[in-house]
């Protein structure tokens, strides 16, 4: 019997795929609790159209990360942090203060997306990754002053 995985099952099937199973397997166990239905002509048009649907949203998407790509490169982020002899900064940057600088600016991302490329503990310019969509990166740049 052929089946569409509706949900991921370890092992067995991820959303979206079509498998050929056994009768008893597929009825009594997959359609029965919810992880794949029938692959009847009507379900794999339905998945296909679902198919067109998700490849369109992750293109306008990929889009919208692009261009707020442009967007934060072209920003720089300036700290004033206080210093100590041979100008030296007392402690570092973290990414929280990253954040909610970034907040400021009206951008709003999560803190496990924000990634320091250097330490940023020394005066002068530095930069943050912000990972934006799958293989899309910005490359932010932050200004440390006395």
């Amino acid at each position: 019997m052929e089946v569409i995985f509706i949900k991921d099952l370890k092992g067995q099937g991820r959303k979206g795929e079509i498998k050929q199973v056994k009768d008893g397997y597929a009825e009594n166990f997959l359609i029965k609790k919810g992880y794949a239905i029938l692959a009847t002509k009507s379900s794999l048009a339905k998945l296909k159209e679902e198919e067109e649907i998700k490849e369109k949203q992750d293109e306008a998407n990929k889009q919208e990360a692009l261009k707020l790509k442009k967007e934060l490169e072209s920003l720089t982020l300036t700290f004033k942090v206080k210093t100590g002899e041979n100008d030296r900064v007392f402690g570092s940057i973290s990414i929280k203060q990253i954040k909610e600088e970034l907040s400021k600016n009206n951008y709003s991302f999560a803190k496990s997306v924000i990634k320091p490329t250097t330490s940023l503990s020394s005066l002068g310019f530095h930069t943050v990754e912000i990972e934006l969509y799958k293989n899309i990166t910005a490359k932010v740049k932050i200004h440390l002053i006395k």
